[in-house]
């Protein structure tokens, strides 16, 4: 007479439990060994005392399971998008019209705040204490180690003696505020100034001055609204 195997299951709730194994069942004439499993946990795979194959328990999600991980993911999402944006980026909006026509007012920005090199020509963030007592959103035009001079008749500015293309102001630079004579940038400091030349209060006057690099927030690299005008270079 063959033998048969005793499989209890000791369930506190309705469990599925599937059995897959890797290898055919044994011989029947082979000797089987019975066991029970106790499920504590779902989702955990049991070795057999049967078979060198496994034992498969899956566990019905109940709806509240369900809300439950999806409130947990949105959770984690948050978390994530906050730890990015206060490390790794930042949102700044634009306030006035200086940088026109490349920014306008209301305009949002993404500001790169680590591991950031100032270069000329990038538009950047800076928070120096100045008598508006508010950042400023300003385009660098000479870094540390360079010789600034502007010409007011004919608007144009150079670099270390070469007039630099700049095909983002709004119009010559007329306005020449304080400045009255080139300027060689300290180390570790930039100048700045607005693309709307002429109505812009930027590092040509003695109330802003050249910046300390240390009070650069961070670099801007794409607008963020109005939607669809990511570039702003």
């Amino acid at each position: 007479m063959r033998r048969t195997e005793d499989l209890s299951i000791d369930m506190r709730k309705k469990e599925d439990v599937s059995f897959d194994y890797n290898k055919k069942m044994p011989d029947e004439k082979q000797e089987r060994k019975s066991f029970n499993i106790n499920i504590p946990k779902k989702g955990k795979t049991y070795k057999s005392e049967m078979t060198e194959g496994t034992v498969k328990v899956k566990v019905k999600k109940g709806p509240w399971d369900i809300v439950y991980e999806w409130i947990d993911s949105f959770v984690f999402s948050i978390i994530l998008i906050l730890l990015v944006f206060t490390f790794c980026f930042r949102v700044v909006g634009v306030d006035g019209e200086s940088m026109m026509p490349t920014l306008n007012h209301g305009d949002w920005l993404t500001v790169k705040a680590i591991n950031t090199e100032i270069n000329r020509g990038d538009i950047v963030i800076v928070t120096q204490p100045n008598d508006r007592n508010e950042p400023l959103v300003k385009r660098v035009i000479a870094v540390g180690g360079d010789t600034l001079d502007i010409d007011f008749f004919s608007g144009q500015v150079k670099v270390n003696g070469e007039i630099i293309d700049e095909p983002y102001i709004m119009e010559p630079t007329r306005n020449k505020g304080d400045f009255d004579k080139p300027i060689k940038i300290p180390e570790g400091y930039v100048f700045v100034m607005g693309d709307n030349r002429n109505n812009s209060l930027d590092s040509r006057f003695d109330s802003i001055g050249i910046i300390d690099e240390r009070y650069i927030l961070g670099v801007a690299n794409a607008r963020m609204f109005p939607f669809g005008e990511w570039e702003i270079y």
